[in-house]
């Protein structure tokens, strides 16, 4: 009687860790890891713990790293499964100078890059010869000279594309000096210039407001559509259908809400097919 009971006993402890097993593995495969950073990772953390992200029945996971080649390098890698954190241009940029397995699989939001100074108030007063910081990597200062463009203040050639440089500038008629720096510094050395071009991450960061504080920003429209953000993963994720979740999640009205009122509305939302502006680019 006693071997009887002691083999059922095994039998049942055998069955509860098997229950525990399948749960544990039906957790593990409704996880979904993001990459993110700064703001970003702020959003995303907030997204973890939403209804939205439980009615979907996904537990996401947030990895904050502080360098944007760094979680791209871990997507491709496999070590997170997306992230969200880069506009299609810069995206455009990573995979051509690595020959990277990613693609981008949704929009997220247009964060406008704006103009700003701490001593003119409007983009008309810019004087002669003003010195004009902004971003050296390529996908942002490209993106900053289309926006000096559009404020009127340069003409581009027209062959100018995501990889055009100063020298690729057509007119100048303010002889504006410019001055390449890192893009984390562009707020930091605002007052050393006239005028610096600031991400909005990096504007968040030092308590600026694009829409409100710049003397000029981007809009949505056809010159900005390679400057919206978007959620990237290895090729082979494309079909994975939790994956293919988290863009109905962050658009939900729920996220939407927070963002609006966490960031003061410069996390303007896109909801698109990717391929729609690719195909425009």
């Amino acid at each position: 009687m006693k071997k009887i009971s002691l083999i059922l006993l095994a039998g049942i402890l055998l069955v509860i860790l098997s229950a525990c097993n399948l749960s544990s593995n039906a957790a593990e495969n409704n996880k979904v890891i993001v990459g993110s950073s700064g703001s970003d990772a702020q959003v995303w953390n907030y997204i973890s713990k939403s209804q939205a992200a439980k009615d979907a029945g996904i537990e996401i996971e947030v990895k904050e790293f502080n360098d944007g080649l760094q979680i791209n390098e871990a997507t491709n890698d496999g070590q997170i499964d997306v992230n969200a954190f880069q506009s299609l241009s810069y995206f455009q940029d990573y995979v051509k100078s690595k020959n990277a397995d990613l693609v981008a699989i949704a929009t997220t939001y247009l964060e406008p890059m704006g103009i700003y100074s701490k001593s003119i108030k409007s983009v008309e007063a810019i004087p002669e010869n003003a010195e004009i910081a902004i971003p050296n990597d390529p996908a942002n200062r490209a993106r900053a000279l289309r926006l000096l463009q559009d404020a009127g203040l340069i003409t581009l050639k027209e062959d100018f594309d995501s990889f055009g440089t100063i020298q690729d500038i057509k007119e100048n008629p303010k002889n504006i000096n410019f001055v390449t720096v890192d893009g984390s510094t562009t707020a930091r050395v605002l007052p050393d210039v006239d005028a610096s071009l600031i991400g909005n991450s990096i504007a968040l960061n030092a308590g600026l407001n694009s829409i409100e504080d710049s003397i000029y920003h981007e809009q949505i429209n056809q010159d900005t559509e390679a400057n919206i953000n978007i959620l990237v993963t290895q090729k082979e994720n494309v079909n994975n259908e939790k994956i293919k979740k988290l863009s109905s999640i962050y658009h939900s009205d729920e996220v939407q809400e927070f963002i609006k009122k966490e960031f003061g509305g410069t996390k303007i939302p896109v909801e698109k097919p990717v391929e729609e502006i690719q195909d425009t680019l």
